[in-house]
């Protein structure tokens, strides 16, 4: 079963539009979205969320249809951090936990406290003096504390430092051992998507170009390095992509789809998705 299912998602704006997208966060795994700015990620996000009104297309969230009445209470099973906090810039540390106990059912006040030392959050420091990492953690603070089976997470790590960033994903992966738990996580730092994610899904300009174990996209796919010659006798087809240059041509391709004898690089995940996006 998946933790969030959507077909044919369309939404369209004065200069952008999401394009027919279908999409499968099975429960018990990870998926990263990977994208440029404006690609569409936090659309897709916030359509999950039934945060804005979509042209067409069906999207249903922990079994439950999102334009759905019962919806309402099966945002009490997610957990959510978005570039907008929703946190008044006033409270500190104990009025935050306050208010999060008055709101989630199963808010757990010793978890919450218990982030905010690991992330070495200060109690008394009001939420709008703390640094743009700070502000960040306290937003996956609350995430993960009140019993969420989801977790939306939209460029969580950004503006952290990598050994936080570290033990964040390291928290992420310990929540997906539980296989009724599941992420969804957009970001820009690829690394982090490629150690934490189970499946990635390429986004670009509101299309997603490809949705995929992690382990998969590693295990068939090859960047390989062609003369302009041999690159000529290619069939179009089987080029995921490609990047030219004086030397030659470095192509993205199918193991399988290898010219005999060619030689080729494993390819990591950002290597994948630039060239991919190069070609769209």
């Amino acid at each position: 079963m998946n933790a969030v299912t959507i077909r044919n998602l369309s939404k369209t704006y004065k200069d952008f539009r999401i394009n027919n997208l279908s999409l499968d966060l099975p429960k018990g795994t990870i998926m990263g979205l990977v994208g440029q700015n404006g690609a569409g990620k936090t659309t897709i996000l916030k359509s999950i969320l039934n945060m804005i009104t979509r042209d067409s297309g069906s999207i249903t969230v922990l079994g439950t249809d999102n334009t759905s009445s019962e919806f309402t209470s099966v945002k009490e099973d997610i957990g959510i951090v978005l570039g907008e906090m929703g946190i008044a810039g006033c409270l500190e540390g104990k009025q935050i936990d306050k208010i999060m106990k008055n709101i989630y059912k199963n808010w757990d006040s010793a978890l919450f406290m218990d982030y905010f030392t690991r992330f070495d959050i200060p109690f008394d420091k009001p939420f709008k003096d703390l640094s743009k990492g700070m502000k960040m953690k306290v937003g996956i603070a609350v995430a993960l504390s009140h019993g969420a089976k989801l977790l939306i997470l939209d460029e969580a790590t950004s503006g952290l430092d990598p050994i936080v960033r570290d033990e964040i994903l390291d928290i992420l992966m310990e929540f997906t051992r539980n296989e009724n738990h599941s992420v969804i996580l957009s970001s820009h730092i690829v690394s982090d998507l490629e150690k934490a994610c189970d499946y990635i899904a390429f986004v670009h300009k509101g299309d997603i170009l490809l949705t995929e174990e992690k382990d998969v996209l590693r295990e068939e796919y090859a960047i390989v390095f062609l003369s302009k010659e041999e690159f000529s006798l290619l069939d179009p087809c089987v080029i995921k992509g490609k990047k030219e240059s004086s030397y030659g041509v470095e192509v993205l391709m199918l193991k399988k789809d290898m010219p005999e004898d060619a030689r080729c690089t494993s390819v990591s995940i950002e290597d994948l998705f630039i060239l991919m996006a190069k070609e769209a």
